[in-house]
């Protein structure tokens, strides 16, 4: 599906002051965390007698601590007030919290850092649930999925640019450390001044009354996450990936010093290649997905976090003899390429897996709870981040390396994928139907708007091919529900499809009456379940490439429910493979590769309307001339 390109969004005064004053927040968050990373693990900094290897776990499970703590109180505040003066106020505490900072990096007081680092943790734990929230109050369903990917490619650009500024600030003025404390201050005033700019955007639920305990607000809001499954099961695949991508990139400064026999310049290098990756996966996420959320994307980024993760491993799997000191000594050593790449994809990977994810929580979640959802996703990526944390200190005092450590998070990595898809498998299920539509066919829908975003209806479609209802459902953002005729339901390749996504077989009387009526009485049961439920009226799958007469099954489960009927049209499918033949038989390959599928849906038809007549000259008028 084509459509105007996520970076307008950028020329709008609804994303393009919040964008800035995010992108500022995560700048400045790398600022500090990498600056002062960097001058523990390279400056032979020591807090209580932890060393460089401890200390950057140890800094990093600071940060993510808050996320965990008080995540709960923030998600009923973002919900509780108008969100412009919540970004405002956030910020502010920015400057306050930056000007303590430059006041420990004056003094080399790293303890007192180390709790500032756990202050910037609670400040943007404030910032997260406001921060998503925001974006389904002011962006349209299919902006959803540009707006969260220009937010985390900014995201990781921010991450990348405060690496280097981190990285340069500590080395820059290593006496005094005032590059550093002027950079922190002046980032924090600038993205206060850009949120004053962020236009107003009410409250969601006025009326809440907080609850300040903790414990028992999270224990809650945990709790109202699991409602829906499929946000519930994003939330933890998000998590997964934050444990994930928080396992390696803790590890990147150790992993420079004690396998790449590296220095500071390196680990800078390297973490801007996995940003970079995840900001181009994040990009990319839209276009691959035609501004639809797409969660065929989520196995296809699990996939490539556990082969580039082991490929990391083959890389570099023990320390290289020859120290590099610049960015062009480790460029020439063979070997670093290879290094950069695994990382880049990496993220790219992490950002196909993200991505729809959060778009999928923005969607799906209850609009008045949002905010204390995210809270939810921010409490449990902060326990998987920590665990993470811990996690690494275990094995590596064990005496695992840090490249056989990338090896167990792959190996972890499709366990868990593996575990997620089957509770939830219209992950894969649709990973497998865009994998069809975006490799056989070149598919184009119109007019998905037509489809009612919520509540029942029924689509009736012209029967091409085989695999009309994978094309159908990969093109269409609401799960649907095929009914289809039970021999084809069996197709041994298509069957575990047809099943996960809950595909009703169905038989002619003279075959077989029991199963005619129970796929009536489960069609009904989808409809009053507020489903979509597509039926071919045909009766089966054309071989010439012509409609046939549509039956009246249709109008008999109208009858039964009224529901509104959208008419879908087929075309440019028949005489591909998967279609058939005159003789009735499966056409053979190349049988019209990759040929151009036009999906045209048109507007809905109301129960008093419908007519297997009438819908039948619909559908035909939406096909056109093109078979």
């Amino acid at each position: 599906m084509s459509g105007p390109s996520q970076f307008r969004l950028l020329t709008q005064r609804r994303f393009s002051p919040f964008f800035a004053t995010q992108f500022l927040g995560a700048f400045n968050d790398n600022v500090f965390r990498n600056g002062l990373v960097i001058l523990i693990t390279f400056q032979g900094v020591q807090v209580a007698g932890m060393n460089a290897s401890q200390l950057a776990n140890v800094a990093g499970a600071m940060f993510i601590l808050p996320f965990f703590l008080f995540s709960a109180t923030a998600g009923q505040l973002a919900d509780k007030y108008e969100k412009s003066g919540l970004f405002r106020r956030i910020k502010f505490l920015e400057i306050v919290l930056m000007l303590l900072a430059a006041i420990g990096f004056a003094t080399e007081s790293y303890g007192a850092l180390l709790f500032l680092l756990f202050l910037m943790g609670f400040q943007s734990t404030l910032f997260g649930p406001v921060k998503y929230a925001y974006l389904p109050q002011q962006l349209a369903t299919h902006e959803l999925i540009g707006g969260n990917a220009l937010v985390e490619s900014g995201t990781y650009v921010a991450i990348i640019l405060g690496l280097l500024l981190g990285g340069v600030s500590v080395t820059f003025d290593s006496a005094s450390h005032s590059f550093v404390s002027l950079c922190l201050v002046g980032i924090a005033v600038a993205g206060y001044l850009t949120s004053r700019a962020i236009p107003p955007t009410r409250a969601a639920d006025p009326g809440l009354r907080i609850n300040w305990n903790v414990l028992t607000e999270t224990w809650r809001i945990v709790r109202f996450s699991r409602k829906d499954k499929s946000v519930f099961l994003s939330i933890m695949g998000i998590s997964w990936f934050w444990f994930f991508g928080s396992a390696i990139t803790i590890q990147v400064p150790a992993y420079t010093l004690d396998i790449l026999n590296g220095n500071e310049q390196i680990t800078t290098i390297l973490l801007i290649a996995f940003a970079v990756g995840v900001g181009i996966g994040s990009l990319l996420c839209e276009r691959l997905s035609g501004h639809r959320i797409e969660l065929g994307l989520v196995p296809f980024g699990s996939i490539g976090l556990s082969v580039f993760a082991i490929d990391l491993y083959f890389a570099q799997p023990l320390m290289n003899a020859t120290t590099v000191s610049t960015a062009s000594e480790f460029l020439a050593r063979d070997g670093s390429w290879r290094i950069l790449a695994d990382l880049s994809l990496l993220g790219a990977f992490g950002g196909f897996n993200s991505v729809p994810l959060y778009a999928l929580i923005q969607e799906r979640a209850d609009r008045t709870h949002l905010s204390r959802i995210i809270a939810a996703n921010n409490i449990i990526n902060s326990l998987f981040m920590v665990i993470a944390a811990i996690f690494a200190l275990v094995l590596f005092n064990s005496g695992l390396s840090i490249p056989q450590f990338f090896v167990v998070l792959a190996l972890m990595n499709a366990a868990v994928a593996i575990y997620i898809y089957t509770l939830l498998p219209e992950f894969l299920m649709r990973f497998v139907v865009w994998i069809l539509i975006n490799t056989l066919y070149r598919i184009h829908t119109h007019g998905s708007d037509n489809i009612p975003q919520t509540g029942p209806a029924v689509l009736v479609c012209n029967h091409v091919s085989f695999v009309d209802a994978l094309i159908v459902g990969g093109s269409i953002r609401r799960p649907v529900r095929f009914v289809m005729y039970h021999k084809i339901f069996e197709i041994p390749l298509l069957r575990f499809l047809f099943r996960t996504a809950k595909a009703i077989p169905i038989a002619p009387a003279r075959e077989d009456q029991a199963l005619l009526a129970a796929a009536f009485d489960k069609i009904d049961a989808e409809l009053a379940a507020g489903n979509v439920v597509c039926v071919f009226p045909e009766g089966a799958i054309t071989r010439d490439g012509h409609i046939q007469d549509f039956r009246q099954g249709i109008e008999k489960v109208v009858a039964r429910r009224p529901v509104p009927v959208v008419p879908v049209a087929l075309s440019g499918l028949w005489g591909s493979w998967f279609s058939r033949n005159a003789s009735g038989g499966l056409r053979r390959i190349p049988g019209k590769l990759f040929a151009r599928v036009d999906v045209r849906i048109g507007s809905p038809v109301m129960p008093a309307d419908v007519s297997a007549r009438g819908l039948e000259l619909l559908v035909r008028t939406l096909r056109g001339t093109r078979r």
